[in-house]
């Protein structure tokens, strides 16, 4: 079972400390195995018998993995098909060293790169994935072997070159493979996101006119025969958890671990065609096609070809020296682009470990179990850490208070400032190293970013203060600036260039520039090769030359050269009395407080800005406890006056904050409201990936904004909302408005109107 440790590693231990010998009483490692004077002997330069024995592996594994001794016992190096145990490492400094003999000409493919890593690689750990509470490993010579018996069932079932193989689940080893044995029969892999309503799920699967759906579990076999009523040209449907499937009619359903047992039978038959097919792929094939979160209307499908994503991958890698010892949590939807580069594009490409977490409940504890070195998460994420933070200080004593908030004054002084190498006081070290044994150290155990060396954050624009506070404990988050069309990645962040105002600069390989209208154009070798049955839009979206139009608006600073977001093009406006009108600007401040959880912000072409605001019901919940405050439902507790209290003040302290730009002082909020439901991607208010429709919401609920432009004090509405089973319902509320105080620019307070 794969684990992170976080205690220090054994003094005594061989393995960490094979400079010295080990006393027998302290270290139960070394106790444990009968051949400890053989190992000790082998790790100290030699044995009795001139060289080590037969089937055993000298060498030092990561020093977490101090407890792995048991990885040089001859047992289980005859087991290390089933524990996914790494070897392949040197004894010096515990460095593995595997020389690198593939040509970079050849790796044309992913089936190609996997191919290169089972070779150089073969016993190093390539996925974890936790089921029951249990972490099961795969080597590279593991992963070979399946994806290879799993490409050779599906031509057993008779899957084409060109076949569009519709992927639905959470993030699962076996479905990633399912990914690379499509490609490797030239099939196009689709994923989908698991949580899909069965009308989004349809739109997709009749687009791409998918023959195949792989299916992780028995809730999306369900949606799939569901949209088969609409859908025809699904002819095979495959699953990977067999429970709850055993009276289904199989006469076009597959159980996953059959079709590789078949493939595999068929070895002989079938092999000389899948060399072929293999032989067949080249730089310009397609790898795979994503569709767009579809914040402007209908998804559009964007057809990445292996170039696209291994000349990325390779970038980014190099970029921030990425290698086969760091690890990455892959929880991200897989049918999201970002999850695609980092778990399949980077981690072939490097050879790193990929580490799949039980279910979405169980995220943030694999995270502390895994403890990656390479991390991305959006915004959200981000600040849902920091709102557990919070709301565990606000439970913690009055002495653990002062501490908390004595050492995090010092580290947001001078944290960011350490992290990036620059100048610091001796003095400021020593009690910012003070800090990190009492303070920062545990609360980094705490959520699971110890072993971070790169941390990237992207998707939608996130809080300064949000940012600094996670540079500030010398977690090194950066932000990069990237979309599906680009294969991620468009700019990135160096190191000790980390700003929260700035994207960073162009990544390598990629030219980026600005019209005149401020809208960023691009061109690089990731960026796509169309959008697939729909030449208008790729057309005007990527012109002649390459140059491909994001929709943002931006600008380059002079002297450091960094990128510099606006907002979406098409949502930055100008007021009524023409000052700028920078919505996401206001919106990712309200978003700082832990008991925000979203904000939608509405001025342009207006006299004065108003919002809408969804608290956080886990901290306004907790805050509700601590306080003997009850409720039944969300819609109560978000009218509370006490809460509406809380949200007035952050909305002034924003105000205060907003007016200190001269730009964007405008942006103030005069008047806001709580919305009684949160915003959901089932009620199309946002996408899969969580960003806010804006259009969508000010035609759903016109009747609020033109209240809040109204002298009413309150406004009754009744809004559609979809249950988790799909049945539709309607909510019906009364909405208190309130007015905030605004900042004038000459700095005297006056109230809205």
């Amino acid at each position: 079972m794969a684990r992170t440790e976080r205690r220090p590693p054994c003094p005594t231990c061989p393995i960490c400390r094979p400079a010295r010998p080990p006393c027998r009483r302290a270290c139960r490692v070394w106790r444990a195995w009968p051949w400890r004077r053989r190992v000790w002997r082998q790790l100290r330069g030699g044995s009795r018998r001139g060289g080590p024995p037969t089937g055993v592996t000298t060498g030092v594994t990561i020093r977490k993995d101090c407890d792995k001794l048991r990885q040089y016992s001859p047992a289980t190096n005859r087991a290390s098909r089933r524990t996914g145990g790494e070897a392949g490492t040197s004894a010096r400094g515990g460095e593995r060293q595997v020389t690198t003999t593939a040509p970079e000409a050849a790796l044309h493919s992913v089936p190609a790169l996997l191919a290169r890593n089972a070779s150089q690689y073969a016993r190093l750990t390539a996925y974890r994935e936790k089921e029951f509470g249990i972490w099961q490993a795969w080597t590279w010579a593991q992963v070979a072997d399946e994806v290879r018996a799993m490409a050779l069932g599906f031509l057993a079932l008779g899957m084409a070159r060109g076949d569009h193989v519709a992927i639905i689940g959470r993030n699962r080893p076996a479905l990633y493979w399912s990914m690379v044995a499509a490609q490797s029969v030239g099939a196009i892999p689709v994923p989908l996101y698991q949580d899909a309503v069965t009308e989004e799920m349809a739109y997709v699967l009749d687009h791409c006119g998918a023959r195949f759906a792989i299916c992780g579990d028995q809730e999306q076999v369900d949606k799939v025969i569901e949209v088969q009523e609409s859908v025809s040209g699904i002819e095979q449907i495959l699953y990977l958890d067999r429970r709850g499937m055993r009276k289904y009619d199989h006469a076009q359903m597959n159980w996953l671990m059959d079709v590789q047992s078949e493939g595999r039978a068929a070895e002989t038959r079938l092999a000389p065609e899948l060399a072929r097919r293999l032989a067949e792929q080249d730089y310009d094939t397609t790898c795979v096609m994503l569709y767009t979160s579809g914040t402007t209307g209908k998804p559009k499908g964007v057809v990445l070809s292996n170039r696209n994503i291994i000349e990325t991958a390779k970038a980014s890698c190099s970029f921030d020296k990425l290698g086969f010892k760091d690890e990455i949590l892959a929880y991200l939807p897989m049918a999201w682009v970002g999850d695609f580069i980092f778990s399949m594009g980077q981690a072939y490409w490097a050879g790193f470990c990929v580490n799949c977490p039980e279910n979405a409940t169980t995220m943030m504890s694999d995270l502390r179990e895994i403890g990656p070195t390479y991390f991305f998460a959006p915004p959200r994420v981000f600040e849902t850490m920091l709102t557990q933070v919070m709301i565990r200080m606000e439970d913690a004593s009055p002495a653990k208070k002062r501490l908390f908030d004595r050492y995090m004054a010092h580290a947001r002084k001078v944290g960011g400032a350490i992290l990036d190498g620059k100048p610091v006081s001796g003095g400021d070290r020593l009690k910012y190293r003070m800090g990190e044994m009492l303070v920062y150290g545990p609360l980094k155990n705490t959520l699971g970013l110890s072993n971070i060396r790169v941390a990237y954050t992207a998707g939608e624009a996130i809080g300064p203060e949000i940012f600094d506070f996670y540079r500030s404990l010398g977690i090194n988050l950066k932000q990069l600036y990237g979309q599906t069309e680009a294969s991620v990645f468009i700019t990135q962040q160096p190191d000790g260039e980390v700003r929260s105002d700035t994207v960073g600069v162009p990544s390598p390989g990629v030219e980026v520039r600005i019209a005149e209208s401020g809208e960023v154009f691009y061109r690089s070798p990731g960026t796509f090769v169309e959008y697939y049955k729909n030449a208008e839009s790729t057309a005007s979206t990527k012109d002649a030359e390459g140059w491909v139009a994001t929709g943002d608006a931006g600008f380059f600073e002079e002297g450091t050269g960094h990128l510099r977001i606006i907002d979406r093009a098409k949502d930055v406006g100008k007021m009524a009395d023409g000052r700028l009108f920078a919505p996401k600007y206001v919106e990712n401040k309200l978003k700082f407080y832990p008991n925000i959880l979203e904000a939608v912000v509405f001025g342009s072409g207006r006299d004065r800005c108003t919002a809408f605001i969804n608290i956080d019901l886990t901290a306004v919940g907790n805050w509700a406890e601590r306080n003997n405050i009850g409720y039944s439902s969300y819609q109560e507790l978000a009218g509370h006056p006490q809460v509406l209290a809380q949200i007035q003040s952050h909305v002034e302290e924003v105000n205060a904050s907003v007016a200190q730009d001269p730009m964007l002082s405008g942006c103030q909020i005069h008047r806001f409201l709580v919305l009684h439901k949160e915003l959901d991607a089932d009620d199309g208010e946002m996408t899969r990936t969580r960003k806010v429709k804006r259009r969508f919401i000010e035609e759903k609920f016109a009747d609020l904004i033109a209240a809040l432009y109204s002298d009413a004090t309150s406004v009754y509405t009744e809004t559609e909302v979809t249950y988790e089973d799909g049945r539709k319902g309607a909510l019906k509320a009364t909405l208190e408005l309130r007015d905030a105080a605004v900042v004038a620019l000459a700095g005297q307070r006056m109230a809205a109107e």
